[in-house]
């Protein structure tokens, strides 16, 4: 089997553990590779907060739902999910949905330079089960309701500016969104199980108040070439979205969606899938499947995903072992961190600090398994560039 990059050229983050997988092109993966094959060698013992991490790792808890943040008076929203970070003079911003039905919305902290919490407060308020999402490249947050007719708020990281609901990016189980700066598009992920893959065309770039939606078109195979085909009604009503286009490819719960130099990888929970779709050649193929690893798969129930200026691709898990793993461009998978304890959450999140030293995630439903247990944590350690 020819072996292939499977983040050639690509902008994610640097981790492992215990054990790698050497990923190969075709229907098969090859044998995990010996203890400490990925970047950072094997995870230790677990610490205080119950996370596992390589040696020179450390994390703290930055926020608990149910509790004020820090020394702040704003309490930290239940049911953590989708975040990203924005960089706020040479401080930054966390920015985190609340996958609560009806009062969900997204909130966020702002640190200053050294990580020490500076503010919280709400960006988005009374929405509905806001999961995953994503940032833009003039500094605004995406927030994604994922039920059947969920729209998609367009939100001021720094809590100024009004939340502004997109229509124009259509109505579905709206996911993650991922913006592509080359041809000026935003990518959306369908959490259903004949869910289809998006992008939304802006009739001006930087304006999310019209535009074009359009959906992915492919065979049934898991390689091949792909087209996009307008969506007729993006309102979605009273056909779904997914069903309007004859030849729409089907993908089972879209989850997490991240762009880079020419490439768009988003994860699949349905299948235990990553895909890669090649912008540049208009292709796609799958990059991991976690049924076809030799052994016990170092992934499973992928989720949210991110990445970091080493070119490595963090994928955090749904259940599983409650991991973050990492994917690296010489195609080694493995955990970077695990959390004890929580078997009964996911990991959502996962988002690099603009200086690459500090990677944000929460747990949504902690240690009680409980919307109002969730926990929002930061490692920080020697990330490799």
């Amino acid at each position: 089997m020819e072996r292939r990059s499977f983040l050639r050229g690509a902008v994610a983050g640097g981790a492992a553990a215990a054990f790698g997988y050497t990923l190969m092109r075709g229907a098969a993966y090859a044998a995990p590779a010996q203890p400490g094959a990925g970047p950072y060698g094997a995870l230790g013992a677990a610490d205080a907060n119950g996370l596992q991490l390589p040696a020179g790792f450390t994390s703290r808890v930055v926020a608990r739902s149910g509790q004020r943040v820090g020394s702040t008076s704003y309490v930290w929203h239940s049911a953590p999910d989708g975040g990203a970070c924005f960089a706020d003079g040479t401080g930054w911003i966390y920015v985190s949905n609340s996958e609560i039905s009806s009062t969900g919305g997204a909130s966020a902290i702002r640190f200053d330079g050294s990580g020490n919490i500076r503010s919280a407060y709400r960006i988005l308020s009374n929405t509905n089960r806001n999961c995953a999402g994503g940032a833009t490249p003039w500094n605004t947050w995406l927030s994604c309701e994922e039920v059947s007719t969920g729209y998609v708020y367009e939100t001021d990281p720094w809590g100024v500016k009004a939340a502004v609901r997109r229509a124009a990016m259509g109505r579905f189980n709206h996911e993650a969104a991922a913006a592509d700066p080359v041809r000026k598009v935003v990518y959306l992920t369908e959490d259903a199980s004949d869910g289809c893959f998006y992008r939304f065309v802006p009739n001006t770039w930087g304006d999310l108040s019209s535009g074009t939606l359009q959906v992915l078109k492919a065979g049934t195979a898991t390689s091949g070439t792909f087209t996009w085909a307008t969506v007729p009604d993006p309102d979605g009503s009273p056909t779904a979205t997914r069903n309007q286009v004859s030849g729409a490819k089907r993908f089972n719960g879209g989850e997490g969606c991240h762009y880079a130099s020419d490439t768009v990888w988003f994860t699949t929970k349905g299948d235990g899938r990553v895909w890669r779709l090649n912008l540049a050649s208009n292709t796609y193929e799958l990059a991991y499947d976690d049924s076809l690893v030799s052994g016990t798969a170092p992934l499973t129930g992928v989720d949210n995903i991110t990445g970091a200026s080493s070119g490595d691709l963090y994928v955090a898990e749904d259940g599983g072992n409650m991991e973050i793993c990492v994917i690296t461009p010489n195609d080694v998978v493995a955990p970077f961190v695990r959390i004890l304890g929580q078997s009964g959450s996911e990991i959502c999140g996962p988002a690099f600090s603009p200086d690459g030293k500090r990677l944000y995630f929460s747990s949504q439903r902690g240690t009680s398994g409980s919307s109002s247990g969730g926990i929002t944590y930061e490692v920080t350690g020697p990330f490799r560039a």
